[in-house]
């Protein structure tokens, strides 16, 4: 890749966080769909950008392209904060749990439904990291999760007389979580689409 001009802007020696560098992830994205980048030069400035420290680093990346920076929205992610052991619960027993709005999912979900239901909605979720596991277990219960639009999903769940059938779209936002659910469902069942939204 081309020397590009330095940046200008006092604001570009900031330190670029996660959100920085996933935003120009999916501008490189548009660029590489629409032929303005080689398969090559994406990967190129790819490498770049994962080693970038600072956001005028990252601004060099997209200066020459094309692209609308005006993103749709998606799910956030927290930089700070969190630990690897961090785990929520959710638990159905003859009732129902939900979880929805912009709640944040932590690192390892763990739903319980016996003779209850669980509806989880990642549609509006802050994410606490990049990769997250939803285990379910499901008896005589069931459990719905929503799908946040370009998420990659990854089901390993199982189910005895019952279902377990969880699913992403037909497109993967590189930016957007990677979410494994796992589990059991026993006469119940455990489903997973993308949220449909609402038109306006």
């Amino acid at each position: 890749m081309e020397n590009p001009p330095e940046p200008r802007d006092p604001a570009s020696s900031l330190r670029a966080s996660d959100a920085n560098r996933e935003s120009v992830a999916d501008l490189l994205g548009q660029a590489l769909s629409t032929g303005q980048l080689s398969h090559a030069e994406y990967s190129e400035r790819l490498d770049v950008l994962y080693q970038a420290k600072t956001v005028g680093e990252l601004e060099v990346l997209t200066h020459d392209l094309q692209v609308d920076r005006v993103q749709a929205p998606r799910p956030a992610y927290y930089a700070q904060g969190s630990t690897e052991e961090s785990t929520d619960q959710l638990v159905a027993i003859f009732s129902g749990a939900t979880r929805r709005g912009p709640w944040r999912v932590r690192r390892k979900t763990i739903g319980l439904a016996i003779f209850g239901g669980l509806d989880v909605d990642l549609t509006d979720a802050v994410f606490e990291a990049r990769e997250v596991e939803i285990r379910v277990f499901a008896l005589f219960g069931g459990a719905e999760i929503k799908i946040p639009p370009g998420a990659e999903v990854r089901c390993e769940g199982s189910g005895i007389f019952g279902g377990f059938d969880v699913t992403g779209g037909d497109t993967v936002d590189p930016g957007a979580p990677v979410i494994t659910v796992r589990g059991l469902a026993i006469f119940g069942g455990v489903g997973g689409r993308p949220k449909k939204r609402k038109k306006n």
